[in-house]
């Protein structure tokens, strides 16, 4: 499974609407409205980084309103628990 988290910035007022397109796309299994430099994030999973590419370059920019994106691909995925477990050597 590849993760990827992909930052988006859409034209003033259209977050709402980009945010509704983006969960409505296979492969992407949440999307945030967040405060900062970017307007939304969107969290992809997908089996290949060939549908990575087309998700992204293929349907996701293509998405009326949406500006500009930047995706970062995850390397490995971290939980609260895998956390506790890896601070809790040893006990």
């Amino acid at each position: 499974m590849v993760t990827a988290i992909v930052l988006i910035n859409t034209e003033q007022g259209r977050a709402l609407e980009v945010a509704q397109a983006l969960i409505d796309l296979p492969g992407i299994s949440e999307a945030y409205s967040v405060a900062g430099p970017h307007d939304l994030v969107a969290i992809a999973r997908v089996r290949h980084h060939e549908e990575l590419a087309d998700l992204v370059a293929g349907r996701i920019q293509k998405i009326p309103g949406i500006e500009s994106t930047n995706t970062l691909i995850a390397f490995r995925a971290f939980s609260q628990r895998d956390l506790e477990a890896m601070w809790d050597i040893g006990n």
